[in-house]
């Protein structure tokens, strides 16, 4: 049979020569489990073992992860509420908010102790939604994407499949966000608006509708997809690298308490990339909800190069330390429930014997 026009074209594709170079050499087929899934060899042999309590892929695996990522990302973002606060209102007026210890000196003298955790509550509910998106739909979108690669092209493409998977979770994760960070940033930065979620929330909608919630969404996917994917990404290869070049052991030989250290540090280190990618999209989504009937074009505009940049200090700090502790509460729930944990990725043997690495 000729191939259609159709594969042509994606045979033209520059990306297609890792794929289609593998795969002329044909492989003896594997044996699928009896649900009629494919998994890589490593995330079958943890599956298969007694320590685990489910399935690698399985719903109740997908299910557990969504619950870490709740706790990992509502627990930290809340417990940080201060520092945000005093970052966004940097970000919307720099002029009066100097520097962090200024923003911290002026809202104590203006609004007391209690005036530092404005807004924790659709802080907690927001990020709390999007964690469960965030790395639900993750475990969930690389597993898939590695079924369509197979188990040699997962290998070697395996920080783009990163990259795909972070992105395609956050593209979910930010819609369940929205709403409520729409509210986060009207309470923190607009003194005398709402002092708290059930004021805030109606007088928006009264206001401007539904849009009041979602006109942040797109400013957001800046954002956050690009921190996302560095977050994923960065984090996975950092694992690897500590594993292979600076932990005196194999993985497998390392207690579950030196696992969760290496899981911080790799998770700080991703942190302060994540900050850095994602800042200007966040200056544009602090004032974009401070202002109504702004356009994140105009608020760009209105910024400036410099602009943007505002509070970079704070956030550093605060997403450093925030990706670090997400990182080790999400695997400190894997550890608890006894989830299938694959270790770094290894070359497949097939792919060795195709590279001339073994005999």
């Amino acid at each position: 049979m000729y191939p259609t026009t159709l594969t042509q074209l994606s045979r033209a594709n520059p990306f297609n020569a890792p794929l289609f170079s593998l795969q002329e050499i044909e492989e003896p087929k594997q044996s699928l489990p009896a649900n009629g899934q494919s998994r890589n060899l490593a995330a079958a042999a943890i599956a298969d073992s007694a320590d685990v309590s489910c399935e690698f892929g399985s719903t109740k695996y997908y299910a557990l992860c969504g619950f870490g990522g709740i706790l990992s990302c509502g627990l930290t973002h809340t417990a940080v509420v201060p520092l945000d606060l005093v970052k966004c209102r940097i970000q919307v007026d720099p002029d009066k908010y100097k520097s962090i210890g200024k923003g911290f000196s002026l809202t104590l003298k203006e609004d007391g102790a209690r005036g530092l955790a404005k807004g924790w509550a659709p802080t907690f509910i927001g990020y709390s939604m999007q964690g469960l998106c965030k790395f639900g739909f993750y475990e969930m979108f690389k597993i898939f994407y590695s079924d369509m690669l197979g188990e040699e092209n997962t290998y070697l493409w395996r920080t783009s499949l990163y990259l795909a998977a972070s992105a395609s979770a956050e593209f979910f994760a930010d819609i369940a966000l929205a709403p409520m960070e729409a509210c986060k940033v009207r309470i923190q930065t607009c003194p005398g608006y709402a002092n708290n979620l059930r004021q805030c929330a109606p007088k928006m909608f009264a206001e401007e509708g539904v849009w009041a919630f979602y006109k942040g969404v797109v400013p957001l996917w800046m954002r956050q997809i690009p921190y996302t994917m560095m977050k994923f990404a960065c984090f996975e290869r950092t694992v690897e690298l500590l594993y292979k070049h600076v932990v005196p052991k194999p993985r497998a030989e390392c207690t579950k308490g030196e696992q969760l250290i290496v899981t911080f540090t790799a998770g700080y280190i991703a942190g302060v990339f994540c900050a850095i990618v994602s800042h200007p999209a966040d200056s544009v989504v602090s004032v974009l909800n401070k202002e109504s009937g702004s356009t994140a074009a105009q608020v760009l505009k209105k910024l400036g190069p410099k602009g943007v940049w505002k509070g970079l200090v704070a956030r550093i700090i605060m997403i450093g330390t925030l990706t670090a502790l997400q990182w080790f509460i999400y695997d400190s729930v894997k550890v608890y429930f006894r989830l299938p944990r694959p270790p770094p990725p290894e070359m497949p043997e097939s792919l060795k014997k195709k590279l001339g690495l073994t005999e």
